[in-house]
């Protein structure tokens, strides 16, 4: 498993909550409700799993590396994914604060945070295709079989440093609840976890201590 595996598996578990968090906001628009424990759910997915997780990975590790072997960060795709980054974040924030009030029944409440998901589901769906389509392939040219390894340790110390034991687990188990209630089609088993989907599986692999 190359490095650029692990960030491909991770993204189809944003996909899956992306998903929902659009059935969300229709639900928003449409019935005028918003369940308040599974907007926060999905929320702090994003913001755990996806950012400080997934995002960490690639701004810590995978984008200086592929910088160091000249990919240009002016005017190439990493600069690019750093700015989306940081348009997801604030859009996540937008969100976490019209929650209560969303879910209490404002309507401008509802509208804004239907609003705020609508943007972040569509820059994460697009910013997924651009990494998945473009930056990967593009690592896998830049970086050596060194390089590789390389990441897949740096990865697994992510999930060491940024997250508790178990936490990946724990929101790929989110990223189902929240499909099994939505009616989405689950795209990374729970069963899985920490084995297909993230760098532990690595760390085992290469006699590492498991995170």
């Amino acid at each position: 498993m190359q490095a650029t595996d692990i960030l491909k598996n991770e993204h189809r578990a944003i996909e899956q909550v992306l998903n929902c968090l659009e059935q969300m906001a229709f639900q928003c628009l449409v019935d005028g409700t918003l369940d308040r424990a599974e907007a926060r759910q999905a929320v702090d997915f994003f913001q755990t799993f996806a950012d400080r997780c997934h995002h960490a990975k690639e701004e810590a590790h995978l984008f200086p590396l592929m910088e160091a072997r000249g990919c240009s960060r002016e005017h190439g795709p990493t600069g690019v994914m750093l700015h989306e980054h940081e348009q997801g974040r604030g859009y996540l924030r937008d969100m976490a604060g019209t929650i209560e009030a969303a879910a209490g029944g404002d309507r401008g409440a509802l509208r804004q945070f239907a609003r705020q998901a609508g943007c972040y589901v569509t820059l994460l769906r697009q910013h997924i295709l651009k990494e998945d389509q473009r930056l990967f392939p593009m690592a896998d040219h830049y970086l050596t079989e060194a390089d590789q390894e390389a990441l897949l340790d740096a990865f697994a110390d992510v999930e060491d440093h940024n997250t508790s034991a178990g936490t990946h687990e724990k929101y790929l188990q989110v990223a189902n609840d929240l499909a099994d209630r939505y009616g989405v089609q689950h795209s990374v088993p729970a069963s899985v976890a920490g084995h297909a989907c993230c760098s532990c599986a690595h760390h085992g692999q290469v006699g590492v201590g498991q995170s």
